[in-house]
């Protein structure tokens, strides 16, 4: 028995000693600390590279590569962001390609794409200084280095050096990856076929990022605090989550507001400050400016949501500049879809309370988005990409034009006993409010944290019923629509408007009012009855009076003297359905988004003390030859 056992016990031997191979020697003093763990197991579907891509000055960019497992011959498509390119593969820990991926890249992956994700200049892992949307090489830039140049550098590694790519490279990308997608455009890569900016910035100061028509959007210190401190890792800012609209109140200006927190240590804090009228500092940094100078020799699809809080002026701006160069109207298209800012690359059922047909996101993304890229980047048939590709909301169908504004201009007319006409006023008249600025007009109902995603995405659709019953916000509107007024463009603001202070901001707001009328409720699945009476913003935007003499000069208005306001309005598709009514709000602030107007013109508002805050009286004018209205591009039914 003895022989037995032992000659069992050797034949467990090479068994025992397999399953303990590689096993460690460990005691209670083991320390318990590992290096690093590899989250990409031998079993993933895909393959994922981490390179640092040298640029044209030595300085090297940290890239993110990964594929599916056996792609072959893959185009590539590159993003560029300030947003950690480690995490924009990393949206779940799987070892599923379409789950670490964002879900706008699930068809591309899906279909041999090689998805590349770099770390700009300065941030992250990236190496290099950073600068907040770095200007050309050119006047504000006398290096030779820029994002386009580094867009060309990185774009001229990974065609040699990716061996499973096709040697076509397309590039995407939302909001900052819309500016940086764009600086690729100038002078390309020869290896570039395509690009996608989405909801680019454009202009900083004219209705992008920063200001719109010279007023100030006061999130944009915390942006600034978020991407400028160390290498944008630090997280955002500490000033809690109670109400903003009492934290800034309290706060006095923008600028004491950003002193008081420490923002005015930051050089793009003091860029925004010490610049706040549209000098050559910000007129040359426009992106749509150096695009309009250099052909257009990219394939280019231009994104943009209809109610973009971020950035919805970029994309129609670069379209103005470039479609002219587009002689054949098969280069360059524009898309509006029903979306916030950089929904286009999530889901598009919904916005706040509207409801769409579907995803149109998704919708929009596998039947326009990736038939655009498959052409120029693996030769596939020609999708017939439509010029002018836009969503009817009212409607919920998606349309195709041939050039944009489709519409035609009429200006629907403010009148007498606060009505709204397509027949222009005879006689002439006004209408008085008191704008406090101790009091001003908030941008969404209170408390307000536009940190909240919840609140911030969608304020551009919150029913406006919440400020419509305010002695200082004036409420024009239609009769009830016997049929639909459909509009496709840029609504344009013509506003004839004194005030009794020396300065003065006036904020305009188009809106569908829905019938207050009931469906079956929500039990039953509807969205309708909810909305009854709901007043919905089509298009919102605000103008600094000092500059309505020119925004490069911004000067004092004289106390009661009528002026001609004018501006536009975001660029919609929107259709006001017959049983709805159309309505124009007009005040005077929109609050904490925007900075105070004091009232009282200063050279600079950042710098506006207590005293200079002071109420005014504002007065809209309408009929005879200060005919106020708001122009409509109007498509004949």
């Amino acid at each position: 028995m003895t022989r037995i056992r032992l000659a069992a016990m050797a034949a467990l031997l090479p068994l025992v000693l397999a399953a303990t191979a590689g096993a460690q020697t460990v005691t209670p003093m083991t320390p318990d600390v590992v290096k690093s763990y590899d989250k990409v197991r031998p079993d993933a579907n895909f393959i994922r590279r981490e390179v640092m891509i040298p640029m044209r000055d030595g300085t090297k960019l940290y890239t993110v590569i990964v594929m599916k497992k056996g792609t072959k011959n893959g185009p590539i498509l590159l993003s560029r962001t300030p947003y950690d390119a480690k995490s924009s593969v990393a949206r779940v820990a799987s070892q599923d390609i379409d789950e670490i991926v964002p879900a706008m890249d699930i068809e591309f992956v899906d279909d041999g794409y090689v998805r590349v994700y770099q770390d700009i200049r300065g941030l992250h892992n990236s190496e290099g200084e950073f600068i907040m949307n770095r200007p050309i090489r050119g006047p504000l830039n006398k290096t030779d280095i820029d994002e386009a140049t580094d867009a060309y550098d990185t774009i001229d590694w990974l065609v040699k050096n990716v061996p499973e790519s096709n040697g076509k490279v397309g590039i995407i990308g939302s909001s900052y990856l819309g500016f940086t997608s764009l600086m690729a455009e100038i002078d390309p890569h020869p290896a570039l076929k395509a690009s996608v900016p989405q909801s680019p910035m454009v202009d900083g100061w004219m209705g992008d990022d920063w200001f719109h028509n010279g007023a100030y959007r006061q999130p944009s210190f915390d942006y600034v605090v978020e991407q400028s401190t160390g290498k944008a890792e630090a997280g955002g800012t500490a000033t809690g989550v109670g109400d903003d609209y009492t934290r800034y109140l309290e706060a006095g200006s923008a600028g004491d507001f950003a002193r008081k927190w420490g923002y005015d240590t930051y050089p793009f804090s003091q860029k925004l400050m010490q610049n706040p009228a549209y000098t050559d500092f910000w007129s040359l940094q426009a992106v749509d400016k150096w695009l309009a100078a250099r052909p257009l020799t990219v394939p280019t699809m231009l994104v943009v949501g209809q109610w973009d809080q971020e950035d919805s002026y970029g994309a129609p701006a670069v379209y103005r500049a470039w479609e002219p160069k587009d002689t054949k109207n098969d280069k360059l298209s524009l898309v509006i879809g029903p979306w916030r800012h950089s929904g286009v690359n999530h889901y598009g059922y919904n916005l706040g309370a509207l409801s769409f047909t579907g995803d149109t996101a998704r919708e929009f993304r596998v039947k326009y988005l990736k038939p655009f890229f498959d052409h120029y980047l693996k030769d596939a048939p020609d999708p017939h990409t439509p010029p002018v590709l836009t969503y009817a909301t009212g409607e919920n169908h998606w349309e195709v034009s041939q050039k944009w504004p489709a519409g035609n201009p009429a200006k629907l007319y403010l009148g007498d006993g606060f009505k709204l006409s397509f027949q222009q006023p005879v006689a002439n008249g006004h209408d008085d409010y008191l704008s406090d600025p101790s009091k001003p007009v908030p941008f969404i109902p209170r408390p307000i944290n536009m940190a909240d995603a919840f609140q911030w995405k969608p304020w551009l659709v919150h029913d406006q019923r919440f400020v419509s019953d305010r002695t200082d916000v004036l409420v024009y509107q239609t009769e009830v629509l016997d049929k639909p007024v459909h509009i496709m463009g840029a609504p344009l603001v013509d506003l004839f408007a004194a005030t009794s202070g020396t300065d003065s901001d006036w904020v305009v707001k188009l809106i569908d009012v829905y019938p207050n009328t009931s469906s079956e409720g929500a039990a039953q699945g509807s969205t309708v009855a909810e909305m009854a009476g709901f007043e919905l913003p089509v298009g919102i935007e605000i103008f600094r009076g000092r500059y309505v003499h020119g925004f490069d000069k911004p000067q004092a208005l004289t106390p009661g003297k009528v002026e001609e306001y004018k501006w536009s309005l975001p660029n919609v598709d929107h259709v006001f359905l017959p049983g709805h009514k159309i309505m124009v709000q007009v005040q005077s602030s929109l609050f904490p988004l925007y900075d105070r107007n004091p009232q009282t013109f200063v050279p600079n508002i950042f710098n506006a003390r207590p005293s200079d805050y002071k109420a005014a009286t504002e007065s809209v004018y309408h009929g005879g030859k200060a005919a106020s209205a708001v122009i409509l591009p109007i498509v004949d039914q």
